[in-house]
Parts: C-alpha cells; structure tokens; sequence
C-alpha cells in the first residue's frame, strides 16, 4: 500500500499537468485557427511532438525501434485516432464555435469511456462513477457559460462545429483504452511510438484534403505570426501533456484519467485569471463542483475494493494458465 501511494499521487499530479497544459491550448488555438487550417495545424503540432520524442527515444538505443517495426500498423491505427482524428475535428470544431462549448464536450469523454467500457468489455460502471461525472459535467457547463448563451457570433449557430467536436472525442477515447493493450511499451514507448508512427499518415492526409481543395497549406507569413503558439502547442499540448495523460492512465486507470479532462476549463480559467481577467460567480461555482467531482471520485475509486473477475464458463480445473492462481502444472492429470 505504501508503495502504491506515491503512485497515484504522481499519477494525479501528472493528469493535472496535461489538462492545464491542454487548457491553455484552448486559449491560444482559436487564434492559430485564423492562420492555419486545422489539418495542418495538426500536421504542424504532431511535427513537433515527434521530433521532441526522437530525442527522447534515442537514448534507449535500438530496442524502441524494433517495437515500432512489430507494433506499426496498430500503433499508427491508435495514433491516427488519438491525434489525427481527434485533433482535427476538435480544431475544426473550435473553428465554428467558442472555446468554452469545447470545454464542455471534452467534458462527456469520462462517460463516453464509461459507456465504452461497459459496452465492449461488459464492466458496470460504479454508482459513485456515474454521479461523480455528472457532477464534474454539471460543474464544467456552469464554468463555461453555455447556460447564458454564450455563443460564436451574432446569429450564428454552433452545433455543428459542437457536434463534429463531440464526435472527435471518440478517437481520443479509443486512444486512451488502447495504452493497456501495449503491456510491454512503457508510458514513454507507447505514447512515443503512436506519434512516430501515425505520423506519415497524418501527411499522407493533409497532402490528400489539400489536394482536393478541403486544405491550405499555410503561408510563411501564416506561421511567422503563429510561430510561439505553434510551438505551445506542440510541445506542451501535444507531446508533454499527452505524455503525462498516459502516465496517470497506468498509475489510476482510463476511467479516472479521463475524468480529470473536466478540469481543462478550470485550467483555462485559472490562466485567464492571472493574465487579469477575473472569474464571474458562475466560473467561480463551477470551478468548485469539478474540483469537489475529482476529489470524491479519485477518493472513492482508491476506496472501491477490486472488481471480481468475470466468469469464463470453464471448470476450475479446466482454467487456461493466465487464470490459475497457483502454477498450471498442480492441475495436470500424471499416470501413477
């Protein structure tokens, strides 16, 4: 038990550096959007992310790079959905909406994993779960303002930015289950590798939408305007950040890493106070729900005793080897 506390206890600190870094990517993205299509903005940040995680890698010699040769295609198909599929249509939602209803849809992610979860692996979510997200979900509409109508423009509607923002999650949640699958990469590994390698699909797909007229390539002047949040956002947002979310996914799990994704807005919030904005009363409530949300589900989940593993029809003595709880040779029939 001693040796598990300060794993979670890094594990928490490492979720609340990637959403801060993350919340501050809400804050400088929607004027990169002016700038950069949204494909080549993920293009750009993927980039640098990449290069960062080469210098990370090389220190460990070969060993990283003959796991990428075996695990390629199922790192890129991961890497693609965390990073090509969610990036883009989360910029390109943000670029027909306002960075507070992004917020908000960030925010269904931990029951979307719940959902998912339940659906495909058959795990219930605890009662505690469920009211500790709809809590944190309650908390993050408040802070964002969406119930005083906040909107992009004049007559301007934003749900189908919204809604395409809503559907991106999916592929970041897909991401966030598929780091247990990879038993043998570590945190660095895993989220090193999905990068490098679905990188080359993430040009193949921006030369591919430029191509037929859906992309810009961004001009030299384009980027010299947007070169210091270019480069926020890559390295923070897209290689530190993402880094810190998969260790807190292996130290609590996906189901308590995503829930800590509620505390993005909190984070831009917090920004925006210190570079002299103060908060209104509705951030200030809001703030406190999300916080109150984390703290009861991080204590509950540390307090929930560990689930029972499900029933697989065999016979005790039938058991496969991953299943025994002593050596699989005690079960073997020998002539006597």
């Amino acid at each position: 038990m001693s040796n598990n506390h300060p794993s979670r206890a890094l594990g928490i600190a490492a979720l609340l550096l990637a959403t801060a870094g993350w919340g501050g990517m809400f804050l400088v993205g929607k004027s990169v959007l002016q700038h950069v299509d949204p494909t080549w903005f993920t293009l750009i940040r993927y980039t640098l992310s990449g290069l960062f995680f080469v210098a990370l890698l090389l220190p460990r010699g070969a060993a990283p790079w003959r796991k990428l040769r075996t695990h390629a295609p199922a790192l890129a198909l991961r890497g693609v959905a965390g990073f090509g599929v969610f990036s883009v249509m989360l910029l390109t939602g943000l670029a027909h909406s306002v960075p507070s209803h992004g917020a908000v849809v960030m925010a269904t992610m931990p029951m979307t994993t719940q959902l998912l979860r339940w659906a495909l692996d058959g795990v219930r979510p605890a009662r505690a779960a469920v009211l500790t997200s709809a809590l944190a979900l309650a908390g993050v509409v408040i802070v964002s303002g969406v119930l005083f109508h906040q909107q992009a423009g004049p007559g301007v509607s934003t749900l189908p930015g919204d809604a395409l923002t809503l559907l991106g999650t999916l592929g970041w949640v897909w991401y966030t289950r598929g780091a247990a699958r990879f038993v043998e990469l570590d945190v660095i590994e895993y989220t090193a590798l999905t990068v490098l390698a679905s990188w080359p699909v993430l040009l193949a797909g921006a030369v591919l939408v430029t191509a037929f007229g859906w992309a810009s390539v961004p001009s030299p002047d384009d980027l010299i305007v947007s070169w210091h949040a270019l480069l926020y956002v890559g390295l923070v947002s897209s290689a530190v950040s993402i880094l810190a979310f998969n260790h807190g996914v292996r130290a609590l799990g996906a189901v308590t890493a995503t829930a800590f994704l509620n505390f993005v807005p909190v984070s831009a919030l917090l920004m925006s106070v210190a570079l002299g904005k103060p908060p209104t009363l509705n951030e200030l409530l809001g703030t406190a729900m999300v916080i109150a949300a984390l703290l009861i589900h991080t204590a509950s989940s540390r307090a929930a005793p560990a689930p029972e593993p499900p029933r697989t029809g065999r016979l005790q003595g039938s058991a496969s080897p991953q299943e025994l709880p002593c050596p699989p040779n005690r079960y073997r029939w020998t002539p006597r």
